[in-house]
């Protein structure tokens, strides 16, 4: 299955028709979420109205982890089979995830400011989550210098897998440590939340997750054209 998809016209044959319909249900879903958590939903008791801000922190915190995840797997996809679209895929997720590492601090920040009078804290949950934007940044520009001086993109893959160090470090911060930041409120299998307030973060999550899918398949099918573009310019020059 692999081996399959790893060719460039077999995956652009599903990958067409597939991001228009991740796109465009995760961004409805994304729509209806967000309208239900500002007018339809009860302000919390104590967080009042700032706690509406979830709706979009919690799926941009779990994207901006699953974000490298994915780039990780796609590292060492890349690493063990050697397949330009593992690659590939890596370079198009890391850009998307470094947009929702930091959309969770932009909201985070905002949730923060009235619920603990300041809009930073060096706390163990904002610290890691700020390491993980940078490490996205810094693979972002470690991809394109590899890339520019012909390497064989083996130093960002490896980048790419051990920058997931910093994932059980998010996971597990406000466990670890004396943190300011509240514990996991939702997992798989339960959630502290009141059913009147969580409905709309169920939309929101898997929303957020297919939008994520399309604008990662929208990137790959860019650089894929990209690609050939300039191969076509070097057949012409030849």
């Amino acid at each position: 299955m692999i081996h399959a998809l790893a060719n460039p016209t077999r995956f652009l044959k599903i990958a067409r028709p597939l991001t228009p319909i991740l796109f465009w249900s995760g961004l409805l879903l994304v729509l209806a979420g967000v309208w239900g958590g500002l007018t339809q939903t009860p302000p919390d008791y104590l967080q009042k109205e700032s706690v509406r801000i979830l709706y979009v922190h919690v799926p941009s915190a779990w994207l901006g982890m699953g974000g490298w995840s994915s780039l990780a797997i796609a590292c060492f996809a890349y690493l063990v089979w050697r397949h330009p679209l593992a690659s590939l895929a890596a370079r198009a997720i890391a850009p998307v995830g470094a947009v929702f590492a930091a959309l969770c601090l932009i909201t985070g920040s905002i949730w923060g400011r009235p619920t603990w009078g300041t809009w930073w804290q060096w706390d163990g949950r904002l610290t890691s989550m700020l390491l993980l934007f940078f490490v996205y940044v810094a693979w972002i520009a470690l991809e394109r210098a590899d890339r520019e001086r012909g390497g064989d993109g083996r130093i960002p893959a490896l980048f790419g897998i051990a920058g997931t160090v910093l994932l059980p470090v998010i996971r597990y911060s406000v466990v670890w440590w004396n943190t300011l930041h509240q514990g996991q409120s939702l997992t798989l299998t339960q959630s502290t939340i009141d059913d009147s307030m969580l409905w709309p973060l169920l939309l929101t999550l898997p929303g957020f997750s297919l939008l994520f899918g399309g604008l990662v398949l929208m990137r790959m099918r860019a650089v894929l054209a990209e690609q050939r573009v300039e191969a076509r310019i070097r057949r012409m020059a030849a």
